[in-house]
């Protein structure tokens, strides 16, 4: 039997004694600035459910926590076997590069798709190289994905045909006579400009500048604004923008670097022609291995993938968000009996700020995940606090009662932290689950000659301790 328990009936009744001390410290969690949303919720493994808030009817921005719906989706529906699939097929004439969607493929693994080609069939290819994206369709960036963070990499697109992660890696420095250039090395096949000033400290803040990105469709990036002088160089990440093109590109460079003639050219589409054989086959890591991937260092492109995945497997269609996310939620309910039909959910990473979940759906989910742990080994892919992924350097997880103690997923968004996932007795085994959901957190400005610290680790500090303190 599982039953709500009120703040005030706790602090009122002696019914579950083991929670004094823990209630004992809620005044330390009104730490929060004024107009901060909160929603908190502990469950023991006796189904006695702690809600923390006044009500549990409220929707919170998942952020990134919406990766564990998606790795359960994921799990009931594509299973252990599961990975992801880049072939190349030749029909005596032309060469097809059929991709999957795969968030982990990288150029290494194209040059060697096509070095498989030249030990069978030789240099020489007579017709064209078509690269096929058909397994996924429509928007490559879901709706609510926030406009000026498209440039970087924990933005990229989520597109049939990914590459390194479709992320490039360069580095910016600042010059004495007040310019900056940028260095991008030789084998991106992408321009980048810089018009951003070297200034100084005082001078960057009295002018209120910062570096600031345009990226442009064709793979082009213009930086702006200023930089204060440093000694060592920015390191910058662009998210590839077209990542169609930059397929392209990729693929006449490697046949440049294998001495391969291509006598066609390289395309995007499906030919006409039926009959081909398949030449080599890149598999990714099976479906665990890029779950742990996933929730430990939060990925979204592999979250996104795997949400565009569901679309295609569960409709027979080309995968999309908007399938994808339909389909994780008629998966999770015909799996589970989890009616996730009034939640908000428009991609798989939690990265758009149009996601919306209640407490109680998520309670649910983590409820699941506990009592089906033997079948789906989700719990031990999570981060653990203080030690690994997200949760290595997290300030609220330093502590010695915590480090260690935690199995959960951390979720960020301007103004949201959230973390759910589950404590842990001293030998590892889960004792209790837990929800943090905040959000419209917007501290005071902190003054920068009085470092002070930020209100949301020493809450996180008090909750956590809270959940330990119900089982140890």
């Amino acid at each position: 039997m599982r039953f709500f328990v009120s703040l005030k009936a706790l602090l009122l009744t002696a019914l579950i004694p083991s929670y004094s001390h823990a209630i004992s410290n809620l005044d330390d969690l009104s730490l929060l600035p004024q107009g901060a949303r909160r929603g908190l919720l502990i469950q023991t493994q006796g189904e006695v459910t702690l809600n923390l808030q006044p009500t549990n009817s409220g929707y919170f921005p998942p952020a990134s926590t919406l990766k564990v719906i998606t790795a359960l989706a994921s799990q009931l529906e594509l299973g252990d076997q599961f990975s992801f699939e880049t072939q190349l097929r030749s029909n005596n004439q032309d060469l097809a590069l059929i991709f999957s969607g795969d968030p982990t493929l990288t150029t290494e693994h194209l040059k060697t798709l096509l070095l498989r080609y030249k030990q069978q069939k030789g240099i020489r290819i007579r017709g064209d190289i078509w690269l096929n994206t058909q397994h996924f369709t429509g928007y490559q960036r879901a709706v609510g994905w926030p406009w000026d963070s498209l440039g970087v990499c924990y933005s990229a697109p989520v597109s049939a045909v990914n590459i390194d992660g479709n992320c490039i890696q360069a580095s910016i420095y600042t010059q004495e006579e007040g310019t900056t250039r940028v260095y991008v090395p030789p084998h991106y096949p992408i321009y980048v400009e810089s018009d951003a000033q070297t200034v100084t400290q005082a001078q960057q803040q009295a002018q209120h500048c910062d570096l600031e990105l345009i990226a442009s469709h064709d793979n082009h990036y213009r930086l702006s604004g200023c930089l204060a002088q440093r000694s060592q160089p920015l390191p910058l990440k662009f998210a590839i923008q077209n990542t169609e093109l930059y397929a392209q590109r990729v693929i006449y460079q490697l046949l440049n670097q294998l001495g391969m003639a291509l006598e066609g050219e390289v395309k995007i589409g499906a030919p006409e022609s039926q009959h081909w054989d398949n030449i080599a086959t890149h598999q990714s890591e099976p479906l665990p291995q890029l779950l742990t991937t996933m929730l430990q260092d939060s990925d979204n492109l592999i979250a996104d993938a795997l949400l565009k995945t569901l679309g295609q497997k569960f409709f027979l269609q080309p995968g999309s968000f908007n399938n994808g996310s339909e389909a994780l939620k008629q998966i999770i309910f015909a799996r589970t009996g989890i009616d996730l039909n009034d939640a908000q959910i428009v991609d798989g990473s939690g990265l758009s700020r149009n996601n919306r979940i209640r407490l109680e759906s998520m309670r649910q989910i983590l409820y699941y995940l506990w009592q089906h742990d033997s079948e789906l080994n989700l719990i031990q892919s999570l981060a653990t606090a203080g030690e690994s992924g997200t949760l290595r350097y997290r300030r609220s997880m330093r502590n010695e009662n915590i480090r260690g103690r935690l199995k959960a997923k951390s979720g960020s968004l301007y103004g949201t932290h959230n973390m759910v996932g589950y404590s842990l007795d001293k030998a590892g085994k889960p004792q209790a689950l837990f929800v943090q959901f905040i959000t419209d957190y917007f501290p005071a400005e902190p003054d920068p000659l009085k470092p002070v610290e930020a209100p949301i680790t020493r809450f996180e500090q008090q909750f956590y301790q809270m959940i330990l303190n119900t089982h140890d």
